[in-house]
């Protein structure tokens, strides 16, 4: 065994992975303590040491991926992404950059690479991108042509509300997700009783239908990916399995030229 892939095994291994994950909520712990002025005064040079041990970590298991996976390093979208949160957390925290202290935080993120559950619901949300599209499109639509309406109808009865179309979209939206819709639907139906009918229309439209088929594509994405990993396992313990089938094949096969040549020679 070479030394790549014994370090390929170190980095692969289920020991290694939770001790990463460890390190990666402590050092989420001690940068949460950090924005405690009390704390960091107590405990400042404590806090400041694990976030310098933690970093030191991220970057020595970073470099053995690199060295085990080399170029196929790469390849994998999980990786790439450890790589940027760790050149970010690398970046100088002093004089112009000392903004980039704050993105400190971002190392926290590298929890979704390590934990395969977080994985897989990260990479159903991005696979149900597209299909969010194309739902988003009808709803700034609709938001869009009740934003005309309510502004021309609603506009001098409620100014603070539907007074331009700027504010009038701002209002829809919060109609939309149910906050403090009964106020600003009281305040119109004061001068125009009726305007129930509308809103209640709206929140049908905009709550209850479109934004539920957001839910329903997500579903499906990681239904999807779900289904997907299930099928990759499988086929991995497909060619695993057919790959010991050979190797049992292989040894019958020098094991019965053995007996032959035994045969032979007696």
């Amino acid at each position: 065994m070479t030394w790549r892939e014994r370090v390929r095994q170190i980095v692969e291994h289920r020991g290694f992975q939770r001790f990463i994950i460890t390190v990666i909520v402590v050092n989420a712990v001690t940068l949460g303590l950090e924005t405690s002025e009390g704390m960091l005064a107590r405990f400042g040079d404590l806090l400041h040491f694990a976030d310098r041990l933690a970093l030191t970590i991220f970057v020595v298991e970073l470099l053995l991926r690199l060295y085990a996976h080399r170029f196929s390093f790469f390849r994998d979208p999980w990786s790439v992404f450890d790589l940027a949160i760790v050149l970010i957390a690398l970046m100088p925290m002093t004089g112009p950059f000392a903004v980039m202290r704050a993105l400190r935080i971002l190392r926290v993120l590298r929890l979704i690479s390590v934990v395969p559950s977080m994985r897989r619901v990260v990479t159903g949300l991005l696979k149900a991108i597209p299909g969010m599209a194309s739902i988003a499109a009808p709803l700034a639509l609709i938001i869009y042509v009740a934003g005309v309406m309510t502004t021309k109808l609603f506009g001098d009865i409620s100014p603070e509300h539907f007074g331009d179309l700027g504010t009038s979209l701002f209002s829809l939206f919060q109609v939309m997700t149910g906050e403090a819709w009964p106020d600003i639907a009281a305040d119109v139906m004061a001068e125009a009783p009726l305007a129930w009918i509308f809103f209640v229309i709206y929140i049908l439209v905009s709550s209850f239908a479109v934004l539920n088929l957001f839910i329903a594509v997500v579903v499906s994405a990681m239904e999807d990916q779900m289904r997907a990993e299930a099928q990759q396992e499988e086929s991995r313990h497909a060619a695993e399995h057919s790959a010991q089938n050979e190797q049992i094949l292989a040894e019958l096969r020098q094991l019965r030229a053995e007996v032959a040549a035994l045969r032979a020679t007696s």
